[in-house]
């Protein structure tokens, strides 16, 4: 074994480690781990406890579905305390699959929690929109749509849903988890290659909400929908059958924020007191 993996055993130190990684999930079903599935969590999880010989438990940001990718992706875990960061990163790069890279391992303070000390998540959907659909290089990422696509009325429906709501309408609900949220941004861009693409941030996203209103936006640009109807959907208290949501490959998570070092620790529990039922 290393000696990167041996620091810090002697005593049984550890400390938290945050992990930046990125991962094509073509071929997992979701970043958490599923029992005969496989998933993100589950490979990168198995390569950690591998290197360090001693179990490993990551917290994520966010707990993408199947087929989502990532570019921003940030887990912590509590590691060795004298952990060699440099080299792990070194040593995961030779034993993960090609489908899953971490790309940094940092020390941060023991108040740092990814999930619940995350001010804001961002994604980003793609669609191709040009008549042979995506290209060929990028087709695991984007959504080849093969129909009618006026921008205009996506990004005026999108603007009426800014802000803080209630997004049940839009969501898979967990039981005793709000499904209210607020969407700091939903943004639409078009580049010369025929390619739209959303830019959407919120402090934190529930069940498919970003793909429900990718799929409601993109029936108003086609058409089928009025500029209104994603806006009047707030009003619902359940999920709407009659919301599409968009396939699971345009979607990308490309960055997580979080507050200065001081403000950590106040964060994750203001966030845990609203997002998990019976936190006090």
């Amino acid at each position: 074994m290393g000696e990167g993996a041996t620091r810090g055993r002697e005593t049984g130190d550890s400390r938290r480690f945050r992990l930046d990684l990125g991962y094509d999930g073509t071929e997992f079903s979701g970043w958490a781990m599923q029992p005969g599935r496989r998933t993100v969590c589950g490979v990168l999880t198995e390569a950690l406890s591998t290197v360090l010989r001693e179990p490993v438990s990551l917290t994520v940001a966010g707990r993408t579905d199947a087929g989502v990718h990532a570019t921003g992706q940030v887990a912590h875990a509590d590691l060795p305390a004298e952990l060699d960061a440099p080299w792990l990163v070194r040593r995961l790069a030779r034993l993960l699959p090609s489908d899953v890279r971490v790309r940094a391992v940092t020390p941060v303070p023991a108040a740092f929690d990814a999930r619940f000390s995350a001010l804001r998540r961002h994604y980003r959907y793609r669609v191709a929109t040009a008549p042979h659909g995506a290209e060929p290089l990028r087709a695991r990422d984007t959504l080849s749509w093969p129909h009618p696509l006026d921008l205009a009325v996506v990004v005026a429906a999108s603007d009426r849903l800014l802000g803080e709501h209630d997004f049940a309408a839009f969501c898979k609900r967990r039981e005793g988890a709000t499904t209210v949220r607020a969407l700091q941004r939903l943004s639409w861009a078009s580049a010369d290659d025929g390619v739209v693409e959303a830019a959407v941030s919120a402090d934190a996203f529930c069940h498919s909400m970003v793909r429900s209103l990718v799929g409601a936006l993109l029936d108003v640009g086609r058409g089928r929908r009025a500029v209104a109807w994603p806006a009047e959907l707030l009003t619902r208290r359940e999920r709407a059958s009659e919301v599409p949501v968009a396939p699971a490959h345009g979607l990308t998570l490309v960055a997580v924020d979080y507050p200065p070092p001081a403000e950590l620790a106040v964060r994750a529990a203001a966030t845990r007191r609203l997002r998990v039922p019976g936190a006090s």
